[in-house]
């Protein structure tokens, strides 16, 4: 059976759509294949590694992509992760792409002593392992 591509979006790809994008591919990837990328390139995000890391899930050596129009038309689904991303998508000309927004706070403007800050990045991690993890199991 053909893997389904799933494209997950946000505004830099640096936090939520490489979590959803690690995930993903640990929990789904003999279903899935699994592609993200940003409206903008920022970088990989240490803070989202290192909650991943906690999590069991290795996303280290992911890079921080822009939107390849190639990859968002012949994607089965595109996920957008925040609310930028999901006004801001690029227009999918393939009428056979099912769009969906899932909407996760971002950790990255989290604010006050570290240890808040990765409290919100394991927050966000968590919602985002559960919702790939309904995914997985419902499809939608």
């Amino acid at each position: 059976m053909e893997k389904k591509l799933v494209y997950f979006l946000c505004t830099g790809n640096s936090c939520r759509s490489q979590m959803a994008d690690g995930f993903l591919k640990a929990i789904g990837g003999e279903q899935y294949e699994v592609k993200s990328a940003g409206l903008e390139a920022h970088g990989l995000n240490p803070r989202a590694v290192q909650v991943m890391m906690e999590a069991g899930v290795d996303i280290s050596h992911h890079s921080s992509d822009v939107i390849d129009p190639d990859i968002l038309n012949r994607a089965d689904y595109v996920v957008t992760l925040c609310g930028h991303a999901d006004e801001h998508c690029p227009v999918i000309s393939n009428p056979n792409v099912v769009k969906w927004h899932w909407g996760f706070d971002d950790p990255a403007k989290a604010t006050g002593t570290e240890e808040e800050i990765m409290a919100q990045f394991r927050n966000v991690r968590d919602s985002i392992k559960a919702r790939m993890e309904q995914f997985v199991a419902t499809g939608k």
